[in-house]
């Protein structure tokens, strides 16, 4: 069975890459962006070894799913990922170890824990299909994602298991994060603060709004991912989660199958 922690991501880019190539493998999600021909945060194999163990064969079958396509991609290895020979495995196939990403869980609680979090003067607010393009825009440009990627964007508000939330200066649009709802799992991604908004709490208060958001579409779980801490030294986004409640559960290492491909999706 896939834990929560990965199962939220999983089925959040299953859904932001629907109508794309997709394959299920051994278990396995691959998705595909071929527009984005280097990028393993588009292009990846999720959950390999966690439904069930992974197989070199099965290996070797989502490397010609993406081989056919003319794209390198990222294999996400959790601690518990089996067989435990898999990394070996991995190396002897050519792949490198790139940047890891720490995994966090919380429960999702009423909204009066997170009084904390609001201490900002932007105005956080839900946006629908309304307000599609101005969360894609702002995300877009505050996280660096190819100009390609904001159709994909644009369609997740108002889609199936989607809230997307836009932190506004007035008018001014100044960041944007989205949860994902699966079971009773909320998934919280797509979070990004224009630079000449950044340490004025909006990430704070969106972080609250996703809390309470998923709270009230009755998760039991709210799941996430940051950079791990480089050289011992947390960075913004991991110090903002943990002071929202959230908890590390461990460094996911990620696989990548070339020296070109690249998980921070700012690469096409």
């Amino acid at each position: 069975m896939i834990p929560p922690a990965e199962l939220g991501e999983l089925e959040a880019f299953r859904s932001l890459l629907a109508g794309q190539a997709q394959a299920e493998i051994g278990g396995a999600l691959c998705t595909s962006f071929e527009g984005t021909p280097s990028s393993a945060l588009f292009n990846r194999a999720l959950g390999v070894g966690l439904a069930e163990p992974a197989t070199e064969a099965g290996l070797d079958e989502i490397g010609a799913f993406f081989a056919e396509r003319g794209l390198d991609y990222g294999i996400p290895l959790t601690p518990g990922a089996r067989p435990p020979a898999l990394p070996k495995w991995l190396k002897a196939h050519g792949f490198k170890r790139g940047y890891g990403w720490t995994k966090f869980s919380r429960r999702a609680k009423p909204t009066n824990d997170l009084d904390h979090l609001l201490g900002t003067t932007l105005n956080v607010e839900e946006v629908s299909t309304d307000g599609a393009d101005v969360f894609a825009d702002v995300f877009v440009r505050a996280y660096g994602t190819p100009e390609l990627t904001r159709p994909l964007l644009e369609r997740i508000p108002g889609s199936d298991g989607w809230r997307c939330f836009v932190a506004f200066e007035g008018e001014t649009p100044a960041a944007t994060g989205a949860l994902f709802v699966t079971g009773s799992v909320g998934w919280l991604g797509a979070a990004g603060t224009l630079p000449e908004f950044r340490r004025r709490g909006a990430q704070g208060g969106l972080l609250a709004a996703r809390i309470a958001a998923g709270t009230e579409a009755g998760c039991e779980t709210l799941v996430t991912e940051t950079g791990e801490p480089v050289s011992g030294r947390p960075g913004s986004s991991y110090r903002n989660l943990v002071r929202a409640g959230f908890e590390p559960l461990y460094v996911r290492e990620n696989y990548l199958s070339s020296k070109e491909a690249d998980t921070s999706g700012t690469r096409a």
